[in-house]
């Protein structure tokens, strides 16, 4: 796996913001896992964080997101990495902004989480989804093995949809199907 990080000089965040203001890191109750927690509420639209890359990989792993073909990013600051999985995620990655936009409403104390294949077309590592959600996937592996009529409901990166559209060119475009959560 090819990887390369960021010289020291560009991994400072450019907006650093304070993990024990905004947000912080718990065990899940659910996995067990690390989870990142609201301490403040946030309204839909609201940019929660801004992020950047401190490296960059070829394949995916479980901290990284996916940014293009072959283009996998690990996230600075690094607590974004503990955004766990929910078929009815709070945030999406806006990744041509870098930032981490509020999609409904978090109270305090809610999980922030996003939909996995919202970015990750293939992931490294699958698993059987927890999330408890009425709407839940279960096996969740990436966008590949969703069908499109599924994730028309969610906010997906634009990597995500050309790569959909580029293999099922019938498929209507995602525009016409989001904001239907």
């Amino acid at each position: 796996m090819k990887s390369e990080i960021l010289p020291p000089e560009y991994q400072e965040n450019l907006v650093q913001e304070n993990l024990t203001v905004m947000a912080e890191l718990r065990d899940s109750k659910v996995t067990g896992e690390k989870s990142l927690h609201a301490l403040r509420p946030f309204n839909p639209g609201e940019t929660l964080f801004r992020f950047q890359a401190k490296g960059y990989l070829s394949e995916p792993n479980r901290y990284t997101v996916q940014m293009g073909e072959n283009k996998h990013i690990l996230l600075d600051p690094e607590h974004l990495q503990y955004i766990n999985h929910s078929c009815r995620p709070n945030i999406y990655f806006d990744l041509p902004n870098m930032a981490i936009i509020c999609l409904r409403s978090i109270s305090i104390d809610d999980e922030i989480t996003f939909f996995y294949p919202s970015t990750e077309w293939s992931m490294s590592q699958a698993f059987y989804c927890q999330c408890g959600s009425p709407t839940c996937l279960g096996y969740i592996r990436g966008a590949q093995y969703v069908p499109p009529m599924v994730l028309g409901k969610y906010q997906l990166s634009e990597f995500i949809q050309q790569k959909y559209l580029h293999i099922n060119p019938s498929c209507p475009p995602f525009g016409a199907w989001q904001h239907q959560r």
